[in-house]
């Protein structure tokens, strides 16, 4: 994990984004941030299972989905499997050594409206 701090590189409303193997924060102070840091730890994670540019491909077709469902891009971009099963997990630090391979398919069920 390379950490490349440039508040001009992240999207307003986040902190922080990941393109194996890189880790965009927004500020040299999220580096020490070990919830936002564990959440990014977990998309990297989900990019080697996907040998990254299918993550993406599929991030990106799962994102237009659910915002055709939920017409909101915050609830679309909440709704995306791989952000669902990084937020639920972002704050167990021990997540990583016990997660299973493909674990973020549990989080692709319908989200209520």
């Amino acid at each position: 994990m390379i950490f490349v701090v440039n508040k001009y590189l992240i999207p307003k409303g986040f902190r922080g984004l990941t393109l194996y193997p890189f880790v965009f924060l927004k500020y040299q102070d999220d580096k020490t941030n070990t919830v936002l840091v564990n959440h990014e730890r977990i998309h990297l994670r989900q990019q080697i299972e996907l040998l990254i540019l299918p993550f993406f491909i599929w991030y990106l077709l799962e994102y237009l989905i659910r915002l055709l469902q939920y017409s909101n891009k915050n609830h679309a971009y909440r709704g995306i499997s791989f952000e669902r099963e990084a937020y639920a997990n972002e704050s167990d630090l021990e997540y990583l050594k016990k997660r299973k391979l493909f674990s973020f398919l549990s989080y692709l069920g319908n989200l209520k409206s």
